[in-house]
């Protein structure tokens, strides 16, 4: 079957190779790329696809491949047979031989139960991986440098590369050495997609309020205002700093004059008790609708909606070409997840040109600290934040 490739794709597919990384902006086609690489270079070897639980549950790689004849069942494919499961689920495949592996949205992160899964999969198969934002650090490149046999073992990798802080109770890293290896063997597996995007991005700041008093008997007092006790650690005086700026009513405010300008919104959210707040948005001509741990809704097919999606449950694996407005409620940590977010939206197939994007910011510390982080296109760190305000 023909299946027509923009130029970037195309490119991409004849770069692309066994044990490489596709590296491509959220929305410019890394699925169709790497299909295409299976049927030209891979088929007949059966497939499997390692994603996210949205992907494999909205069934968007099942698509993509049956644009080339490639089914689920042997008596409906014209290639090998396709497998799409979630990253959960990867201890499942340890055992295949002889296939082809496809691994969405990088996950091989520390040394845990799937990167150990990850490895042994790649020892007999081949694969490539597709991701939207390779690695912060030079660790999150460990177990791909490892699976393509640059280094025997994670602790070759560290003991080539690693120089740990001293006198820490716990294995912190303090710097890299001979990196421009490093530089180079990443430099030979990542596979780039540059395209330039007919699409243009508005990104606003909208200032809210929050109540300063509270926030000051949390910071300074170490008082958690909400339960009337001093607060346990550094752990919960975030969270209640968090809880105490989010919780402004001036944020949901904010929400309701951008959806008298944006009949479509979607509003991105991180705790609990911000979707409490949120589902107030709810009236007689606005369709309310969430994607979460609770509720996997689809996007409304109204004519006016709010739709409701926390980071960790949305921020990945799936797409709305039916508005050009996005809401972030609150910021995340992660810059992936945030990154990802705005990627939602931002689709090769959109019929919009201009997509706008709102973020709902205070002044207070946390927020300031948040954005400084996520602007640095670097994640936001506790710890780090600590040991920058007390010189500890």
């Amino acid at each position: 079957m023909n299946v027509e490739l923009y130029p970037h794709q195309e490119d991409a597919v004849s770069r692309l190779a066994n044990g490489k990384i596709l590296w491509g902006g959220v929305g410019v086609g890394k699925s169709i790329v790497a299909a295409t690489y299976y049927i030209r270079n891979e088929a007949p070897r059966h497939v499997f696809v390692i994603t996210t639980a949205k992907k494999r549950d909205s069934l968007d790689w099942n698509k993509e491949f049956a644009r080339y004849g490639v089914g689920t069942r042997s008596d409906a494919t014209v290639a090998g047979i396709l497998t799409v499961d979630s990253w959960n689920n990867i201890d499942r495949y340890r055992g295949i031989e002889g296939a082809f592996f496809i691994f969405d949205e990088q996950r091989l992160v520390g040394s845990g139960k799937w990167v150990r899964s990850f490895l042994r999969i790649a020892k007999s198969n081949r694969w490539v991986l597709l991701t939207a934002t390779p690695g912060d650090t030079w660790m999150d490149y460990a177990p791909v440098f490892i699976a393509n046999g640059f280094y025997r073992n994670r602790t070759e990798f560290v003991s080539e590369h690693v120089v740990y802080r001293p006198f820490t109770k716990f294995p912190q890293i303090d710097h890299f050495v001979n990196v421009g290896r490093l530089a180079k063997l990443r430099n030979q597996l990542l596979v780039d997609m540059p395209y330039q995007r007919h699409t243009v991005r508005h990104s606003t700041d909208i200032h809210v309020d929050y109540d300063h008093e509270r926030f000051e008997q949390v910071w300074k007092k170490r008082w958690n205002v909400f339960e009337g006790r001093p607060l346990r650690d550094a752990a919960e005086l975030f969270s209640v700093m968090r809880k105490v700026v989010n919780s402004s009513g001036t944020r949901l405010a904010a929400i309701h004059t951008l959806m008298s300008k944006h009949p479509r919104l979607i509003v991105f959210y991180n705790f609990d008790y911000e979707l409490a707040i949120l589902r107030s948005l709810a009236n007689g001509s606005t369709k309310l609708a969430e994607w979460n741990g609770h509720h996997h809704d689809p996007v409304p097919s109204t004519e006016k909606w709010v739709y409701l999606v926390h980071y960790a449950a949305g921020a990945e694996g799936w797409n709305c070409t039916d508005t050009d407005a996005m809401v972030f409620y609150s910021m995340p940590y992660s810059y992936k997840q945030w990154h990802q977010a705005h990627g939602r939206i931002d689709r090769l197939n959109t019929p919009f040109t201009d997509l706008y994007y709102y973020r709902l910011i205070s002044t207070s510390l946390i927020d300031k600290a948040i954005a400084k982080s996520l602007d640095s296109k670097k994640s936001f760190n506790e710890k780090a934040y600590i040991r920058g305000q007390t010189g500890t």
